[in-house]
């Protein structure tokens, strides 16, 4: 049946006559499977804007910092204000054993402050933050030039400073060299021993950029933090939730700071793995959407093209009439209208297919040449081998839409049929 001549003549000569009809139903299936990949891209191009995000933060990470009590606590009122400590380091350390990396930090200016860092002439404002040397794998980041801090640089609380890339744009001329130049930071020097650049990218990258990092001895010493510690970074072990630390740590340091263990309030929280799991969940909910309305745009499209082929096999009743008649099999009158049904549905699809895939390679070469600095969306693609996988379920979708048609054309009876008038 594939390779009879004869059959395929009079398939392209059926669709010929109604190139109307042809094109219509042809264009249902093309437009089903266009927006199923249009949608896929899109939804990829979501995906992976909301996961860049993730890539400037270790993901089994969690952050505590202070805030007010809201509970009356032991003899304490509510509205109490308190701070962590550099004793708090060490009890975390030695009683939460499933805590891997922990980085304690103070900042000038607090969360999101800035102070003025200057060098000669050159002057700008940055983060300026007191880490150890443990916050290069909760923060990620790439060592450019130099190095990062180590804990020779905590134990001898040295004046020096790790700095982003932003910062020497605005500090240094641009084949300047800024390892071992020093920069000064509310009348104190810093000697500079490496350069970084965040592993994410958008605002949030661009901001950690503009950072100064220097020991967390040196920060508290040079700038009378004495011993306070303003926020902890924690990482968990692996195979232990990030969860389970934060409850832990939270717990135990309501306890060592006299905060009811009720009063949840009191501890500002940021946990990056449950919010990596819930946009995991959003989008595994997006994907099931899309599948969902794609595949029955898709049912649609193959609907009509079952529809059509009935509207055929009632319009040549009498020539098939005439072919059972003479002798054709009915495997070969249902291999014929299946195979049109086939054929429709494989021209229309591929067509759709490379439509949908050079529309969404289109938007990505145009959001690439634009310079997008769009956070949410970035890099629509798609999946060759899904696209390839919807193709062939449409193919055989194709098929089993020629079925129903090709069952009623071999129950058509000879004698009957030829009486029918055309």
């Amino acid at each position: 049946m594939i390779f009879d001549r004869d059959s395929w003549h009079e398939i392209f000569s059926t669709l010929k006559k109604n190139k109307l009809r042809s094109f219509m139903t042809a264009f249902g299936v093309f437009w089903g499977i266009f927006m199923l990949i249009v949608m896929l891209g899109a939804g990829n191009g979501l995906h992976n804007g909301a996961m860049n995000e993730f890539n400037r933060l270790a993901s089994n990470s969690v952050f505590v910092w202070t805030r007010t009590t809201t509970i009356p606590y032991k003899g304490f009122p509510r509205g109490r204000k308190f701070y962590f400590n550099n004793d708090d380091i060490k009890a975390l350390r030695q009683q939460i054993p499933m805590i891997e990396h922990i980085a304690p930090r103070n900042q000038l200016g607090g969360h999101r402050g800035v102070a003025n860092v200057t060098r000669e002439l050159k002057d700008g404002a940055f983060a300026i933050n007191g880490d150890y040397p443990e916050i290069i794998h909760i923060k990620l980041m790439d060592i450019a030039a130099g190095r990062f801090l180590n804990h020779l640089d905590l134990n001898e609380k040295r004046k020096v400073a790790v700095i982003g890339s932003r910062v020497v744009e605005v500090l240094f001329e641009p084949a300047e060299d800024p390892i071992g130049q020093n920069i000064e930071v509310k009348g104190v020097y810093f000697k500079v021993i490496g350069v970084f650049k965040s592993k994410g990218e958008g605002d949030e990258a661009d901001e950690d950029m503009q950072t100064v990092f220097i020991p967390f001895t040196t920060f508290q010493q040079v700038f009378n933090y004495g011993n306070r510690v303003s926020w902890f970074s924690l990482t968990s072990t692996k195979g232990v939730a990030a969860s389970e630390v934060e409850r832990r740590a939270v717990a135990l340091l309501a306890e060592r700071h006299q905060v009811s263990p009720d009063d949840a309030p009191a501890f500002g929280r940021y946990n990056t793995e449950r919010e990596f799991n819930q946009m995991l969940d959003l989008f595994s909910g997006i994907n099931f959407l899309t599948w969902f309305v794609g595949i029955f745009t898709l049912i649609a499209g193959v609907i009509g093209v079952s529809n059509i082929m009935l509207i055929v096999v009632k319009e040549r009743t009498k020539e098939i009439g005439i072919r059972r008649a003479i002798g054709a099999t009915p495997i070969g009158i249902v291999g014929q209208i299946v195979l049109e049904s086939i054929l429709l549905t494989t021209v229309a699809g591929y067509f759709g297919l490379v439509a949908a895939v050079g529309a969404v390679e289109f938007v990505a070469k145009a959001l690439q040449k634009s310079g997008s600095r769009a956070e949410f969306f970035k890099n629509p693609e798609v999946d060759l081998t899904i696209a390839v996988i919807a193709l062939g379920i449409l193919i055989l979708s194709g098929a089993l839409a020629g079925l129903i048609p090709g069952k009623r054309a071999i129950g058509i009876r000879p004698v009957e049929a030829i009486r029918v008038e055309q």
